[in-house]
């Protein structure tokens, strides 16, 4: 498991105590960010479940995904600038990726901005493909988004 920092990364899901630290790390991320209220109703949704990352007690990323019949869909994915380039979201990533295939699930996808190009390259180098385009997806600016997919058995 990579360190960051100084200590070695932790995994669990993310509750409502936890939802303050999130939105720092959300709105440090994002130049729209979700809300404190859209956080909430997603840790009540039934499908909705999510992996809280955190080094020496403190949380620094996030992953935000659905389960579907056989299929993850990934919904919000975030790491806090003050930790990245460290390989948190990989590391995330990689345990969700080993989690779905484990438990049966057969794909997992992912909607990613046609302009981020650095988690493009994260996504890619994990598996994921792209397997079409999603015309003006985001709501604050009309940007494209490609929809991108691993398949997690043959």
């Amino acid at each position: 498991m990579p360190a960051s920092a100084s200590g070695k990364l932790q995994f669990r899901s993310v509750t409502v105590a936890d939802i303050d630290a999130v939105m720092v790390i959300e709105r440090a991320s994002f130049a729209s960010p979700w809300s404190r209220q859209f956080f909430l109703q997603e840790l009540q949704a039934a499908n909705s479940r999510s992996v809280l990352c955190y080094s020496d007690g403190e949380p620094i990323g996030y992953v935000i995904y659905w389960e579907l019949v056989d299929e993850l869909d990934i919904h919000n994915v975030a790491v806090h600038p003050g930790h990245r380039r460290r390989g948190v979201g990989r590391a995330m990533l990689e345990g969700l990726i080993g989690s779905a295939a484990e438990r049966g699930f057969q794909r997992m996808t992912l909607e990613v901005r046609k302009s981020n190009d650095a988690a493009q390259a994260l996504y890619r180098s994990l598996g994921f493909e792209f397997c079409g385009l999603r015309r003006g997806y985001y709501s604050d600016n009309g940007e494209d988004a490609w929809l991108m997919e691993r398949r997690l058995h043959a």
